[in-house]
């Protein structure tokens, strides 16, 4: 059984997702971290007061690969799943872009930058 991550990469967690809410996802004010055992769940804040439970994530040893897994409303709870990568472990950015892409209505976040 993976242990649950160090109080470094919970500050680190906290630390990125509120850089990359910040830069990418202005309509967040805030957005909060809170662990239990190995999983850390992310709500986001809009201006009005809302909180939006967002994603959970499933540590796994390391502080840049995450398991992944959406906050579904119509079951009230989280659901494992596929980053638009494919890939059902990312980085917590990714999973933030993924989350936001979906609730605040913006599929943009889920497009690849071409590369040449």
């Amino acid at each position: 059984m993976a242990k649950p991550p160090p109080e470094s990469t919970k500050t680190s967690l906290r630390q990125r997702l509120g850089a990359h809410a910040r830069t990418h996802w202005p309509a967040l004010t805030t957005v909060s971290v809170r662990h239990r055992g190995v999983f850390a769940y992310v709500d986001g804040r809009l201006a009005d007061g809302t909180t939006l439970p967002l994603f959970r994530l499933r540590y796994g040893g390391y502080a840049n690969q995450w398991g992944f897994a959406i906050y579904l409303a119509s079951k009230d709870g989280y659901e494992d799943s596929f980053l638009p990568s494919g890939h059902t472990t990312g980085t917590a950015e990714e999973a933030l872009d993924c989350a936001c892409g979906l609730y605040l209505n913006d599929p943009t976040a889920w497009t690849q930058p071409p590369t040449n």
